[in-house]
């Protein structure tokens, strides 16, 4: 596979490499006479997606010609090209008013191939970093997404707690950073949660909370929380086998912020930055926890336990508290946290969840820009009444079965007091079909625009 250098080369003036014009229909009389004269001859309209090869004289590819979107909405669209085009260098000659770096970026996100267990795909097509696009920037994101995807896809067998622990950790040795993994007895006692759920696990994968640390200490304080249940079989409230072949992604919300730390500190973020990760397996075993135990959070919440397989929120819970207790300019956490997230929205809409209208409305506005959608939905605070239980101060799951993402989100927002900004974001963690810049397999949903809203409130420049 080759390296991400090596895909996006640096900006020079690139008058080896093929030229792509994305263009409307209005411009192909534009074109020079060969391409138009070929583009008619080929009955090519410049549709939106489409490609043409343009011949030269000599019969080799002279140039690309591709169908620009209907409108002026960034996207990613044009990273379909690296792996469409046939092995070779391009460099976009017209862009069409498109964003440069979101092209070069899909470019790279689409190149992705995740070999690990079966051969390499064919090299994708090289491209010339686009002119007035930050390269090194581009390629920081591309990495952190890769990084996001190759955790998403590899089996629990290959990546347990223990494998997510070194994975931070090798991330944290890259940029400087420190991590503390809490295990056993202490993790017992400080994240009685956490540990609940993954005590049912053999001794090498028991849970353990990854705690990385990075930055100037009186700097502006981010901690990022990820779901990082390596495997979910819904505990001894099990899955059906349809429900469980995919749960190698539970910890997507890891996997995420992992990404998006990553993103932070090769920016230079002004911040103090905290990870928690929560890395269990809800597996089955006679140390099960079971429905109906009542545990004392790490918050010193009760909660009585109305299903096994509601466990995402229950480790959330105690990272959360953690988080809270140092009273974080900005609280996030991301997971693969409910089914009905994706009833609402599907597997291509990252749900985010605030209380706060203007992060809410910044946030969609750098979704729009970085084409990573997200779409809020309400912490409809009516709806607590639905986890009253008789026995504890709350219960993990609603009694309607309704409203299920909203639940979950409202059972976290009991473990945040103190954070001045708090943002939960609900996201599949897959793409179930490939779309341009988006192949098949681990995702890392709202990613990006998340760290073009911390760059924006952060950067230094």
């Amino acid at each position: 596979m080759l390296a991400l250098e090596e895909i996006l080369l640096p900006a020079g003036d690139g008058q080896s490499a093929t030229p792509i014009r994305l263009l409307k229909a209005d411009d192909l009389d534009a074109q020079p006479a060969p391409a138009r004269a070929w583009a008619k001859a080929s009955g090519y309209e410049a549709a939106p997606g489409d490609v043409l090869l343009v011949p030269g004289e000599d019969g080799a590819l002279a140039s690309v010609l591709v169908g620009a979107p209907d409108d002026d909405t960034p996207s990613l669209a044009t990273g379909a090209l690296s792996r469409r085009l046939p092995a070779g260098l391009y460099r976009f000659a017209d862009m069409a008013g498109a964003d440069g770096a979101l092209a070069a970026l899909g470019w790279l996100l689409e190149a992705y191939d995740f070999a690990r267990y079966r051969k390499e795909k064919p090299a994708p097509a090289r491209l010339i970093c686009p002119g007035g696009v930050k390269r090194a920037d581009v390629l920081e994101q591309a990495r952190a997404m890769w990084l996001a995807r190759d955790l998403v896809n590899t089996p629990v067998e290959d990546l347990g707690p223990a494998e997510l622990a070194a994975a931070a950790t090798g991330l944290a040795a890259d940029f400087g950073a420190q991590v503390d993994i809490t295990t056993g007895e202490a993790l017992a006692q400080g994240y009685p949660l956490i540990h609940a759920v993954g005590r049912a696990a053999t001794k090498a994968r028991a849970p353990r909370l990854i705690d990385l640390t990075w930055g100037a200490p009186d700097a502006p304080k981010l901690t990022l929380v990820g779901k990082g249940v390596c495997f979910d079989t819904g505990g001894l409230d099990i899955k059906p086998a349809s429900g469980m072949i995919l749960m190698k992604k539970d910890m997507g919300g890891a996997a995420a912020v992992l990404a998006l730390a990553r993103m932070v500190m090769a920016g230079g973020l002004d911040v103090r930055l905290r990870v928690l990760v929560p890395a269990v397996e809800n597996v089955i075993s006679s140390a099960s926890y079971r429905p109906s135990d009542i545990i004392r959070s790490r918050a010193g919440i009760s909660v009585e336990v109305g299903n096994t397989d509601a466990e995402g929120r229950l480790v959330l819970a105690d990272a959360l508290a953690a988080a809270d207790e140092e009273a974080p300019d900005m609280l996030i956490d991301m997971a693969t946290l409910t089914g009905a997230a994706r009833v609402a929205l599907g597997p291509q809409i990252a749900a985010l969840f605030t209380p706060d209208d203007d992060l809410a409305a910044a946030l969609g506005d750098a979704a729009r820009l970085q084409d990573d959608p997200l779409w809020r939905l309400p912490l409809w605070r009516p709806y607590m009444e639905e986890m009253k239980s008789p026995l504890a101060d709350t219960s993990n799951v609603g009694s309607s079965g309704h409203g299920g993402a909203i639940i979950a989100a409202l059972f976290l927002s009991r473990f945040v007091k103190r954070a001045a900004h708090w943002a939960h974001i609900d996201q599949s963690g897959w793409n179930f079909t490939a779309r341009p810049a988006r192949p098949k397999g681990g995702e890392a949903l709202a990613v990006r625009a998340l760290f073009a809203h911390l760059k924006e409130r952060f950067g230094k420049e």
